[in-house]
């Protein structure tokens, strides 16, 4: 199963077995838990939810706790669902990144960091103003759109909050899988601060020429 949950915990480089020295972000995936199989018959589709991170007890609804129970599992700090690459998943099984290889390309979730409110030249990359004296609108916006329009037209890009959305990095290749340590080495970027929740799972759409 190509489907994970773990924690970001920050980048390096790596040297590859051909000679490549790459950058890449270490996630400390798993083990996680099969806390539930959804099937088509009886909720209307095909999925399997994976528990992830330990939760003391006291932290645990009585609407979760008596979920957990019915289920014959621990209860855990995030859970979440896949509906691909589920086949033989059953509940109480346990998740690792030994279902994952070198070369493998994941896509993967995650939540970005927050900016606070931002002007347009951060958030949306504006070029600004002229940058001598004079000049006075270093990194102002420039012109708002029709005068004669009478209200702000939807869509248009200005200054405000900026992170904290859902974001995907596709078609990341895993360079190493590390089963002894719960270790995913992952060439590229992946959003969130460190110690955030990350979800792994099998890249939707591959680039040309790269393993599936």
């Amino acid at each position: 199963m190509k489907n994970i949950l773990g924690r970001k915990v920050g980048m390096t480089s790596v040297f590859t077995e051909d000679g490549r020295y790459v950058p890449v972000t270490v996630i400390e995936a798993g083990p996680c838990t099969v806390v539930e199989r959804r099937t088509k018959e009886k909720h209307g589709y095909e999925a399997v939810a994976l528990g992830f991170g330990a939760v003391k007890k006291a932290r645990v609804t009585r609407a979760l706790a008596g979920h957990f129970k019915k289920q014959g599992v621990e209860a855990t700090r995030f859970v979440r669902e896949f509906r691909d690459d589920i086949e033989g998943v059953e509940v109480g099984q346990t998740i690792t990144v030994s279902g994952f290889e070198p070369g493998d390309r994941v896509d993967v979730v995650g939540i970005s960091k927050g900016h606070g409110f931002a002007g347009g030249i951060k958030r949306h990359n504006f070029s600004g103003g002229g940058a001598s004296h004079g000049s006075m609108i270093h990194r102002q916006p420039g012109s708002n759109g029709d005068t004669n329009a009478g209200r702000t037209v939807k869509g248009s890009r200005r200054p405000g909050h900026y992170g904290v959305d859902r974001t995907t990095h596709q078609n990341l290749e895993i360079v190493r899988a590390d089963t002894e340590r719960n270790l995913l080495l992952v060439r590229g970027p992946v959003p969130g601060p460190k110690n955030a929740l990350v979800v792994v799972r099998k890249s939707v759409k591959t680039k040309k020429g790269a393993q599936a």
